[in-house]
């Protein structure tokens, strides 16, 4: 037998492997074709070259080369011009930083920036970093559905346009708006193979098929009417609107960190995979609306059975947060790297507090979803903070707040003369809208605390995280991410996607009859999928 590597060792199904190191390596060289060859030793694995045989050899099974940038869709690369479809997904108040957008674009993958809840200039100077340092490279901005604070969804809106952003992931979004349609509407003109170009593009992230809906449909044409009436945009771009949908993407988001409806990915996304596919037959769109897979992928099995399923594209986002480009603390991000799967509990989201939405946060090491969830019980009970008992108002001032309600609502009000003052209208005369602002005054200080690390705050840290955090923690142990200083956001994206195209491999050589041994299954580790990413030139 004649090949580039020929290494019979291990056995068949059911029998010890005698040393699989060799096969491994074979299985590990993604970027040529592999053939399992049966012999006078057992089962061997050639890469590479051609595969003839002297004696009794028989060709088992056979697979193509298989690389990472393999995975996903063509389609959603070359939108986004980006090498992998692995996105890294935006996580609020900058913790999705401004590093972590430039790191993910330069290595090839495509970022999102955690536009939510920061204020106008701090964005603006984000984006003046994306225009000098990646220029002409993909990159995404979170826009958040803001019911509370109109204000800052227009704003940022107004910035991305301003400064021509490329692309929005649209998150959180219980209803479409004005705002987001005109960010999407703004882009098209006519022109290219099917008559339309939409050079804004949206990515939606979703968990429920009636707001996939929204984003499937073109632009709801009483919005599109306002929007021209308000000379946000042209006639040509009105007419256009009916041609295309409101999002090129729809990230499919299952059990993730942050608000999440916690819908397992199995039954969820073939769902709206579904949804799509009839939507597409209706309305007959040029080109084909890509869905992508979120929640829960925090390994490359994760991801592999992801792809597996149909997944477009996958998204991560609280393996991110651990990492050394992330906008938190040292501290949240010691805690993150001791989390297991069972860490993490729901609790009132800030942002909708007063509609009791929830958030899936980090449990362990903090008292926040506790203490979050007694603040919320108190506003469902009282019209406002006078009518609450003296002594649990006492207890509430002096174990969460530290301080005099009446101090936070002072604090709170300067704070919203500043950034948005409507809300102070509409709590004059309103007590029990004014207990919300004092109560969301600690939720969004927990956040806060978290990501500057003050020390005297570290039991009340808010971290928006979920599962993955763990299972990832569990994948890396005993190896050099297990470290969050060792831990880079592009070279977590690039050991996920090369380990998930390995695991491809095995599962179609899995459907041709051939049987591993555990030592090759429960592989590829960070420092394997490091030596692959050398051979195959991953991240060039």
């Amino acid at each position: 037998m004649t090949s580039d590597q020929y290494r019979p060792r291990w056995t068949g199904p059911g029998e010890p492997a005698v040393d699989d190191t060799g096969v491994y390596e074979t299985l590990m060289r993604l970027d040529e074709p592999v053939h399992i060859v049966g012999g006078p030793y057992g089962l061997g694995a050639a890469a590479g070259g051609r595969v003839t045989a002297d004696g009794p050899h028989e060709l088992v099974a056979a697979v193509p080369p298989l690389g990472p940038e393999r995975l996903g869709s063509a389609a959603f690369l070359a939108a986004h011009g980006i090498r992998q479809a692995y996105m890294s997904g935006a996580m609020a108040n900058g913790i999705a930083s401004a590093d972590m957008v430039v790191a993910m674009a330069r290595a090839g993958f495509l970022g999102s920036y955690g536009a939510a809840g920061l204020l106008p200039e701090a964005v603006e100077k984000a984006l003046i970093r994306f225009r000098e340092e990646i220029p002409g490279l993909g990159y995404a901005c979170n826009l958040i559905h803001s019911p509370s604070e109109d204000r800052l969804e227009r704003s940022a809106v107004e910035l991305f346009l301003a400064y021509g952003v490329p692309c929005v992931e649209a998150s959180a979004f219980l209803k479409l708006t004005p705002h987001l349609v005109r960010y999407r509407l703004a882009g098209l003109r006519a022109g290219g193979p099917h008559g339309v170009i939409a050079a804004n593009r949206v990515i939606a992230k979703i968990s429920r098929t009636e707001t996939a809906e929204l984003f499937m449909r073109p632009a709801p044409e009483a919005i599109v009417r306002q929007l021209l009436a308000d000379g946000h945009i042209t006639e040509e771009q009105a007419r256009l609107a009916p041609r295309v949908p409101l999002a090129d993407d729809i990230t499919v988001e299952a059990d993730s960190g942050g608000h999440t409806d916690r819908r397992p990915l199995p039954a969820l996304l073939p769902v709206i995979m579904r949804q799509r596919d009839a939507i597409m037959q209706e309305t007959g769109y040029p080109e084909r609306i890509r869905i992508g897979a979120a929640g829960g992928i925090g390994t490359p099995d994760a991801a592999a059975a992801a792809f597996a399923m149909g997944a477009d594209y996958i998204v991560t986002g609280s393996v991110n947060q651990s990492c050394l480009e992330a906008g938190t603390s040292p501290q949240v991000k010691q805690m993150l790297a001791q989390a297991g799967i069972a860490d993490f509990e729901m609790a009132p989201a800030a942002d909708m507090f007063e509609m009791g939405v929830e958030l899936q946060v980090l449990r362990r090491g903090t008292f926040f979803p506790m203490r979050a969830k007694q603040l919320y019980e108190l506003y469902r009970t009282y019209d406002g903070i006078e009518e609450i008992p003296a002594d649990v108002r006492e207890r509430v001032e002096k174990q969460i707040f530290r301080r005099p309600l009446e101090s936070v609502w002072a604090e709170t009000a300067e704070y919203f003369r500043r950034r948005d003052p409507d809300q102070l209208v509409r709590a004059e005369g309103h007590p029990k809208r004014r207990a919300a602002l004092v109560f969301r005054w600690y939720l969004g200080m927990a956040s806060r605390w978290a990501k500057t690390g003050e020390a005297d705050r570290a039991v009340d840290y808010q971290i928006w995280c979920g599962p993955a955090m763990g299972s990832f923690n569990a994948w890396v142990r005993g190896t050099y991410l297990a470290a969050p200083e060792h831990r880079r956001v592009a070279d977590v994206a690039r050991q996920i996607m090369t380990g998930a195209a390995f695991h491809q491999r095995l599962a179609m050589l899995r459907a041709a009859g051939v049987a591993f041994p555990a030592g090759i299954t429960t592989r590829p580790s960070p420092e394997d999928t490091a030596s692959c990413d050398r051979a195959v030139g991953v991240g060039r």
